[in-house]
């Protein structure tokens, strides 16, 4: 094995790992939440009293986990988008499309980062009201999405200007649930067009 090639597994390696890990955060922020809101709400109607952090971490953790799954959406090209005109596109235009797709979004990455970073240094001595930690843990979270998601971004860039992204990962956005199932019935039918011609005379 090749040292580049080694190196690639090892980066893949990581990358997995890493994901795998903002996977398992995002499934803790959730659990948090749950038992912070669902407890309080308990403690309200049961025992007159309540949590009085409850409010406040929960709304943090739903913050974190959003932007946290807004990254594995990213590098799963989960996100919904329109593709209509893309895939009427020819391979190099649906390149040239990728290409300007990703180069605006390394932009507002890089604009999320500079006004994250500043409102966390900002808010680094503000206290919460209620748990009086530190705000800068609200906006950080700007600035960890907005570092993983340029890193993400580059590394999709470098792929796609290297040859190595296949013509389907052309389209790196999803339609709606609906329309992919459709899409799917029609290549099934066009794959098999006798399938159903021969059921019915059976």
């Amino acid at each position: 094995m090749s040292n580049s090639d080694h190196g690639g597994s090892v980066i893949a390696t990581i990358d997995r790992y890493f994901f795998k890990f903002l996977e398992f955060f995002i499934a803790f922020c959730l659990l948090v939440m749950v038992i912070l809101v669902f407890g309080n709400v308990v403690l309200r109607y049961a025992f007159n009293t309540g949590i009085t952090l409850s409010e406040e971490l929960s709304r943090w953790f739903f913050v974190w986990m959003t932007f946290i799954g807004a990254l594995v959406g990213l590098r799963e090209g989960g996100h919904l988008g329109v593709d209509m005109l893309v895939n009427a596109l020819s391979p190099t235009g649906k390149k040239i499309c990728l290409i300007i797709t990703q180069l605006l979004m390394l932009y507002c990455a890089w604009l999320l980062l500079r006004g994250s970073w500043s409102q966390t240094i900002i808010n680094l001595e503000v206290k919460a009201p209620a748990s009086e930690l530190s705000m800068a843990f609200v906006y950080g979270v700007g600035v960890v999405f907005a570092i993983v998601a340029i890193l993400i971004l580059l590394a999709e860039l470098y792929r796609l200007v290297t040859g190595k992204v296949s013509d389907q990962e052309l389209v790196m956005i999803k339609g709606s649930e609906e329309l992919e199932e459709l899409e799917e019935m029609e290549k099934i039918e066009h794959t098999h067009p006798h399938a159903d011609a021969g059921a019915n005379k059976k």
